[in-house]
Parts: structure tokens; C-alpha cells; sequence
């Protein structure tokens, strides 16, 4: 049957559309039709335009700014007027008028852009009480609705500072057509009241109906029908009234609570979340504590490493060289020392050794520098091998000279010692080829002292005195 009716009424209605439309692009007062308060027209398809809940909420407000000449809170530059607000002989509205400038000034709610169900639940969740206002050009009592009661500077302000989620729209939407429904609104303008209410007792007639302690959305007041006379109940004194004596004083204990409660389990989160990040910093400085003493434990234990292979190397390359030189010693020493002689010509030595004892050895004329040497290194360091391989002198100091220069060691660093003429006092260094009567100072013989240079030893040079160790020389002859 009502979609019988809508369909009959339908001409009526495009038509009072039209002459509404021009009057309002006029600015003249629509006249009151007889059709008009016919409350069994419904939205067939709803109107022409964009469907999404934003756009329409959108094209409402704007369209409501145009009819009424006011501007949404939202939408109002403070103070745009550039004038003070100055005294106001309306109670309640010094507020507004000292935010959004001179008098006379329209204003409109802060209409939510959304639809019906985003209204509720920033209701729900922000703890905030809904108007939620719905009109319907198709009765003659909106155009007051709007132009007075919508723009009241109290009511507007009334809704401002206590907060409120004004949402709104035509029937004429689908959007609006399914928040009447949901409300049960029969008479437009239509104005109610949504906020979060505390959970009902169960009935006693349901024992076992379980006790649900969240709060949720109720409906505490309707509002429907004409905004005139001043009694209306859509008037702006009677839905002023209704919310500073009953709405506010019923709501706001509830709702400070729940606020209250809310702001706690914030505050609860952000410690929570301040400890859990305290933790987490802790934890990664832990973790780069612990990764700097595992780095420097390996990078000590690197160098520690590295520190023990080169000595182990510096080790082996010692033990290397005096393998090679023990070698020496027991292979090739003693050939370079030779016979002693027993000549007339031959030259008598005298080596006064570090530790006070006195070698005497007759060597021939051309025998070398190298076997006085060898003779004071067989005494500094006997071989334990008997077993003594014949070397001729010139292949033997060949030999030698060679090992010199494998083992990287100065001429000093392999024997680990220096000779010294007693007097005059003169080094006689070791050179490759040179023999004892070449050297000045052992044409005929002589004595020399032994200094010690060797690591581990201390150099020791013992006093030359007159020179004499108790033997005569081919000098003293």
C-alpha cells in the first residue's frame, strides 16, 4: 500500500520540488501546500547525485548554508569580520560572538560529514552525546526549523562548548531515510538525543539473562514537529531547556566517568608503553654491551692470536737459524780451525776468553781471520757431535758466508762476539778471506780479547793491563 501511495504522490511532490526551488533561488517564503504534510512518501530511488556518505552529508550542509545565509563552525574563520565582539544582550552567546566576530553574524552546528553509523561511533568512542537532526523539505515546519532554530546563537553555542556530534541530513537520502527508520521518526523536523547510557538490569522474569556491564548507545530523547510557537518541540527554548535541566545533568556524570576511565587506561597505556620502550632500550643496550665485549674479546683475541704466530714465527726462524748454525758448528767449525801448527813461522795466538781463562794456538801464517774465530766460537760453544766433516778453509768460509746471509744476521749477531788486540786496544773484525798476517797488529803473532755481544749476555770487557798473559811472543823475541 505505501508504495502504491508514494507512486500517486510522486507528480505532487516533483512538482511542490519546483516551485520550492525557485522560491528559495528567490528568497520568498514557501506557501504552505495542502499536500505537503503527507507523511506516506518515501525515496523510490533516492536523489540524483554522489552516494557516497561524505559527498551527500557535504552537499546538505552546503545546501543548508545557502538556504539559512549562515556558515557551519567548521567552516567560519575566527574573528573573520576583523571587528570585536562587543557586548551581546543574548545569554549564553558571548562566547560564540567573541570567537566568530560581530553581531548578527549567522552560525550553524559543526555537522559531522559521514554517515550515520561514523556519528555513532565517534559517539561511542570519544564518550560524546549525539544530535542528530532530520528534515524534510516535503513539510512546511523545516524552512522555520532551519532558518531559526538552526541558527540560534545559544542553541549553536549550547552544542559547541558542551561538545555534542551534530550529524543531520534529508530524508530525501538514503542515508538520512535510514537513520529516520532506525530512530522512528514519523514528523519532520525531527532532533534526538544519542548517548552512551549505563547496561539495564535483566528482567526478573529472565533469571538467566546475563548482566553485561559495557555501556551502550540509547536513545534518551525525540524531538519532533514544529519549531513555532516558542513551546515547539523543535523550538530553540524548548530544545535548550531539554539540554541544560534534564539532558546535561542526566549525561555528563556518566560520561565524565566513562572519560575519566578512558583517560586512566590512556594514561595506563602510555606508561605501559614508555616502560616497554624503557625495557626495549635497555635491552638493546644490552645487546650492543654485550656485542662490544664479544667484539673486543675477539678483536683481543685476534691480536692475542696474531701476536702468538708472529712470535712462534720469530720462534721458529730463531730455531731455524741456530739449527742451521748448530749444524755448522758440528759439521764445518772445526775444519776451519785446522791443525795446529808447528812450524817456526808459525804465529802464537793468546785469547784472554770472558771468563778470565787463557787459550794459546800456534796458527800458520795463511791461515784466516775466519779460524781464530772458529777457534773462540768451539770454546764458547762446544759441539756435543765428535764426528768433524774435513772442508777445505776457502769452501768451509764459503759455506759460512752463505749461512751469514740466509740467517739475515750481521757478522756480530752470528758469533755473538767481538776480538779486541789487547794493545794498542783495536778491533779485529771478520772479513771473507783475510788472513791473520794481514791483519795489523798479527803479523807475528799476538794476544786478543774476547767481548761477549750475544742476547742474554752482557758485553764484558776485562782490563788489558800491559797486554801480557804470561807467554812470550815473536814480538818479544
Amino acid at each position: 500500500m505505501s508504495t502504491f501511495t508514494s507512486v500517486l504522490a510522486f507528480p505532487f511532490h516533483v512538482l511542490a520540488s519546483v516551485f520550492r526551488f525557485i522560491f528559495q533561488t528567490l528568497r520568498i517564503p514557501f506557501p504552505r501546500l495542502p499536500f505537503s504534510s503527507l507523511n506516506f512518501y518515501r525515496p523510490l530511488g533516492g536523489r540524483a547525485g554522489p552516494s557516497d556518505p561524505y559527498s551527500v552529508a557535504d552537499r546538505w550542509v552546503r545546501s543548508l548554508e545557502d538556504e539559512t545565509g549562515a556558515q557551519c563552525l567548521s567552516r567560519a574563520p575566527a574573528n573573520a569580520s576583523g571587528l570585536d565582539a562587543g557586548p551581546s544582550s543574548l545569554p549564553g552567546s558571548g562566547d560564540l560572538r567573541s570567537r566568530y566576530g560581530a553581531v548578527g553574524r549567522r552560525m550553524l552546528p559543526d555537522f559531522v560529514l559521514g554517515s550515520y553509523e561514523e556519528a555513532l561511533r565517534i559517539c561511542q568512542k570519544e564518550a560524546r552525546i549525539g544530535c542528530i537532526i532530520l528534515v524534510s523539505d516535503e513539510h512546511d515546519d523545516v524552512p522555520d526549523f532551519k532558518r531559526h532554530t538552526l541558527t540560534d546563537v545559544n542553541f549553536v553555542d549550547l552544542l559547541h562548548k558542551n561538545d555534542f556530534v551534530v550529524w543531520g541530513g534529508d530524508i530525501r537520502d538514503r542515508e538520512a531515510w535510514s537513520a529516520a527508520r532506525k530512530l522512528q521518526a514519523t514528523t519532520y523536523p525531527f532532533v534526538a538525543f544519542i548517548s552512551l547510557q549505563p547496561p539495564r538490569a535483566p528482567s526478573s522474569f529472565t533469571p538467566n539473562a546475563s548482566r553485561s556491564t559495557t555501556p551502550s548507545l540509547t536513545v534518551l530523547s525525540r524531538h519532533q514537529g514544529s519549531s513555532t510557537p516558542a513551546s515547539g518541540p523543535t523550538s530553540t527554548a524548548t530544545l535548550t531547556d531539554h539540554i541544560t535541566h534534564q539532558l546535561l545533568p542526566r549525561v555528563s556524570p556518566f560520561l565524565g566517568r566513562i572519560r575519566a576511565a578512558a583517560r586512566e587506561r590512556e594514561l595506563e597505556r602510555a606508561l605501559r608503553e614508555e616502560q616497554d620502550r624503557a625495557f626495549r632500550d635497555s635491552e638493546r643496550r644490552d645487546r650492543e654491551k654485550v656485542a662490544r665485549r664479544l667484539e673486543e674479546e675477539k678483536r683481543a683475541e685476534d691480536e692475542k692470536r696474531a701476536e702468538e704466530q708472529r712470535l712462534k714465527a720469530i720462534e721458529e726462524a730463531r730455531i731455524m737459524k741456530e739449527e742451521r748454525k748448530a749444524k755448522w758448528r758440528r759439521e764445518a767449525r772445526s775444519a776451519l780451525v785446522g791443525v795446529e801448527a808447528t812450524g817456526p813461522h808459525a804465529l802464537r795466538m793468546g785469547v784472554r776468553m770472558p771468563d778470565g781463562q787463557r787459550l794459546v794456538r800456534m796458527f800458520e801464517r795463511h791461515d784466516r781471520v775466519t779460524a781464530l774465530y772458529c777457534l773462540v766460537d768451539t770454546h764458547l760453544n762446544p759441539s756435543e757431535s765428535k764426528e768433524v766433516v774435513q772442508e777445505d778453509a776457502q769452501s768451509g768460509e764459503d759455506a759460512l758466508r752463505d749461512l751469514m746471509q740466509q740467517s739475515g744476521e750481521s757478522t756480530e749477531e752470528w758469533w755473538g762476539f767481538k776480538l779486541f788486540l789487547a794493545y794498542p786496544r783495536k778491533e779485529v773484525a771478520w772479513t771473507s778471506g783475510t788472513t791473520l798476517s794481514e791483519v795489523d797488529g798479527l803479523e807475528k803473532g799476538g794476544q786478543v780479547l774476547v767481548e761477549m755481544i750475544s742476547a742474554g749476555r752482557k758485553s764484558e770487557e776485562l782490563p788489558s793491563g800491559d797486554g801480557s798473559d804470561g807467554y812470550d811472543t815473536e814480538e818479544s823475541e
